[in-house]
């Protein structure tokens, strides 16, 4: 998965744009992504671990290595209110 996304820190996503558009094509990939960060969440939560976010924003895919706080209906919540919205997130490791 790593292939074509660029290492970066929390602390840029602030700076980052998020287009509208979904970033995955099926429900069963959607399914799969919101099981993911159900379980980033839980291991953020009960042992501060941190996961792998792979995402896109108006220019390339990134991804960000960081505990996930929090989960709203459209947003990922991280450290210090950062968010991704959730439909820019490919997978979380």
């Amino acid at each position: 998965m790593e292939t074509n996304f660029e290492l970066i820190e929390k602390e840029v996503i602030d700076k980052l744009h998020f287009p509208e558009n979904e970033v995955l094509e099926g429900k069963e990939e959607i399914l799969q992504r919101n099981s993911e960060l159900e379980r980033a969440m839980s291991l953020g939560n009960l042992e501060h671990s941190k996961t792998k976010i792979y995402f896109e924003d108006d220019k390339s895919k990134k991804v960000v290595e960081t505990t996930v706080w929090g989960i709203t209906d459209k947003r990922v919540i991280l450290k210090k209110g950062v968010v991704i919205p959730i439909h820019r997130i490919y997978k979380t490791i």
